[in-house]
């Protein structure tokens, strides 16, 4: 490895390591989020409303901002590579008032049809439960407007090597609707939408001050014939045509909930959330700051480099999510009761909770891995082929989710989704092994086999331990000894069987340390 190789690794390393932390506070803020709403609400129709709700709003503005983002930055970079600077942001401005305009359409329209919109996401819905979720839906897609900018200035903020204020624009946004739902305990239950608009608000206005140090000046232009732009729709097409795929899967996983039992909704979203906190953490830290870099070497034809980090970053999120994930199946019951096992979260929302995190557990390494190759594709200004991906992606989604939830539950949703994630992550590492040759796949493959049997065998002392020595210890004791013992047991397994990548773990940890002395 060259000295320029080394540095740019070195780059990811350490922007990763800070961005985990600020990510950790996040996802803690977040946690606290769903805490605070399964304490007041448990899993009931009132959280199945609100959860819809959000849901719906998501969606819509995944459609709008999602596949433009993603394409923002790599077409950003092509445009100041070959246009210049100035360009650049011009491009920008542009951008965002038609983003502006294209959400307001998309507002009127969902406040029109509101009433169908939750039919969608939750056929089971009716009475009550059917009247609070399309006055949230309503109140909640004014926020639109203020998630959409956001995602624009943040990617605006990365291209500048600016991560973190954009990573830490969870925590106003959480503590905020944490305040809502308490609220709305005492006063009114609309407090929990009016609360989620506000959030996206102060999220928006967080990312000012940053802004500003950037020398960023707005500029009220709209040129839909300009050729920028026109590209971008272009590049942005397949990516909203994944997107609208993958949330039509959202769409059935939520339906299907819905008719199968109250508080399924619920129960279903809060074990997705315990799986996107493990995402947000080892994988989306290292994928947001691989992102500009390999979308700069794309754009200037740096295919070792480019292959190089990809592979890097593979090995870093198996080396962490597979031991995670068998960790969270042996431990889930535990985790969800320290975690929301409290006021009206009753013993059948924790269970129905608890067998959901176990088989969305299975998947975990395939939605990881999914999300890296995504973003290599998107680097290289390839939309199609993670569209095609994420449509078969959806179809073996819905026929399994059908099949598995007659005989499961919301369990087999969960398993179909991760059975799903595992096929299509390994038809995209084959699709980008063919586009741009050998990328270390096969370490990557000795990396998973090795660090599977030492997170199987970390899983079997962890069985036995919580199944036979900590029996009548507290859930808090039993959780913390179980990860420190697991984690000893794991780290020593991996030297044993000389992974090399677990030398990239420690340099990890050591440079984490060397952050917070600094």
């Amino acid at each position: 490895m060259n000295r320029k190789e080394g540095q740019i690794i070195e780059t990811i390393k350490k922007t990763a390591i800070l961005l985990m932390v600020i990510t950790v506070l996040s996802k803690v803020s977040g946690f606290l989020r769903d805490i605070t709403l399964s304490f007041f609400y448990g899993a009931t129709s009132t959280s199945d409303a609100y959860i819809i709700s959000i849901t719906i709003t998501s969606v819509l503005f995944s459609l709008i901002i999602s596949g433009v983002t993603t394409a923002y930055i790599p077409l950003f970079k092509q445009i100041e590579h070959g246009e210049g600077h100035q360009s650049a942001t011009y491009f920008t401005n542009n951008l965002i008032n038609i983003v502006v305009i294209v959400t307001t359409g998309v507002i009127l329209i969902g406040l029109l049809i509101s009433n169908l919109l939750v039919k969608l996401f939750a056929l089971g819905f009716d009475g009550e439960t059917l009247r609070v979720a399309v006055l949230f839906t309503r109140i909640g897609l004014v926020g639109i407007y203020f998630t959409s900018i956001t995602q624009l200035f943040i990617g605006y903020l990365q291209l500048y090597g600016k991560f973190t204020i954009p990573a830490m624009v969870g925590l106003p946004f959480n503590f905020i609707i944490i305040i809502s739902i308490i609220v709305s305990t005492q006063t009114n239950i609309i407090a929990l939408a009016i609360g989620s608009v506000l959030a996206a608000f102060v999220q928006l206005l967080f990312l000012f001050p940053t802004l500003k140090k950037t020398n960023y000046r707005y500029v009220p232009i709209v040129q839909f014939n300009d050729k920028n732009i026109k590209k971008m729709a272009v590049i942005v097409f397949p990516i909203m045509i994944g997107i609208s795929i993958d949330q039509i899967n959202l769409m059935v996983d939520k339906t299907l909930a819905s008719t199968l039992v109250e508080g399924g909704v619920s129960a279903l979203t809060y074990a997705s959330r315990l799986n996107d906190f493990v995402q947000g953490i080892f994988v989306l830290s290292f994928v947001t700051v691989m992102f500009p870099l390999i979308s700069n070497m794309a754009v200037q034809k740096n295919k070792e480099d480019f292959k190089r980090s990809i592979s890097e970053v593979i090995s870093v999120v198996i080396l962490i999510v597979v031991p995670a994930s068998i960790g969270i199946m042996i431990l889930a019951e535990p985790i969800i009761r320290l975690l929301f096992g409290h006021g009206h979260f009753d013993e059948r929302a924790i269970d129905m909770t608890t067998h959901a995190l176990f088989f969305y557990s299975i998947g975990m390494i395939g939605y990881g891995v999914r999300e890296i190759l995504n973003r290599s594709f998107y680097s290289l200004q390839d939309t199609k082929t993670p569209m095609y991906n994420a449509s078969i992606a959806v179809i073996l989604n819905i026929i399994l989710s059908v099949i598995l939830s007659s005989y499961m539950g919301i369990s087999g949703i969960a398993l179909a989704t991760s059975i799903s994630a595992l096929f299509c992550s390994t038809l995209l590492c084959i699709k980008l092994r063919k586009k741009i040759g050998a990328f270390g796949l096969k370490g990557n493959l000795i990396t998973f086999m090795k660090v599977t049997v030492a997170s199987s065998i970390m899983g079997f002392f962890l069985y036995f331990f919580s199944k036979y020595v900590f029996t009548d210890w507290s859930i808090f004791l039993k959780m913390g000894i179980s990860i420190l013992l697991g984690s000893i047991i794991y780290f020593t397994i991996i030297t044993l069987l000389k992974v090399k990548e677990s030398k990239l773990l420690v340099n990890f940890l050591r440079d984490k340390i060397h952050l917070k002395q600094t």
